[in-house]
């Protein structure tokens, strides 16, 4: 079995600025890499066999600052790839989320972000995301998984990688941690919070959600 220890990328600038944050970046705050070293001490007795991050300089920026804890920091070999990539908002990247949360929602007769989510799947609004988008660019869900099924298909072919770091994405993880596990989450990770999965040949199964410690 492999255990996977999901991160989500301490705070960045856009996140501080509440703006859609998806395929663009940008460095982490004082505040992210403070979240970055807590979140390295937290998980520091793990004796990681492997890392993997999205591409993303946060993500990975967070990886590298996580490793730097580890008990076996001389030995953990990183990859950056773009599998784990957070979901890719195409025209609304950089926006600010509350008003293209109202273009990708209102037409559906929501007012908020939070009242979608209420009562909708997070495929359906990852395909009413490239609806909204004017040049049809963002991601919807069967893209989306497509990419994030070959991750999954990487990270099975690790052999005797038991214990592996994976830093990516807030939709990426709520995405995931609502696919794989029998929670009822309605709420995205926190920034440098924890989210484990087992995974074996047979199935993946999120075991908990968004923790700041074991």
């Amino acid at each position: 079995m492999k255990r996977i220890y999901i991160v989500r990328h301490g705070e960045t600038f856009i996140n501080r600025y509440n703006k859609m944050q998806g395929w663009c970046d940008t460095p982490l705050t004082e505040k992210g890499i403070a979240g970055a070293d807590q979140v390295g001490e937290a998980l520091k007795d793990v004796p990681f066999d492997i890392a993997l991050s999205s591409d993303m300089k946060r993500a990975s920026d967070t990886c590298d600052i996580i490793i730097k804890h580890n008990v076996n920091r001389d030995e953990i070999q990183h990859i950056a790839t773009p599998f784990f990539r957070e979901h890719f908002y195409g025209y609304f990247e950089g926006m600010d989320s509350d008003a293209a949360w109202q273009m990708i929602s209102g037409p559906h007769g929501y007012k908020s972000h939070a009242e979608m989510l209420k009562n909708e799947s997070l495929d359906t609004v990852k395909d009413w995301i490239k609806e909204a988008d004017p040049f049809h660019d963002a991601e919807n869900a069967k893209e989306y998984w497509h990419r994030i099924n070959k991750g999954f298909k990487l990270i099975s072919q690790l052999d005797g990688a038991e214990n592996i770091l994976l830093v990516t994405h807030g939709f990426t993880i709520h995405s995931i941690a609502d696919r794989y596990s029998d929670f009822d989450i309605k709420e995205r990770p926190r920034n440098a919070s924890i989210t484990v999965m087992n995974m074996t040949e047979q199935e993946k199964k999120v075991v908990s959600y968004d923790k700041l410690k074991l």
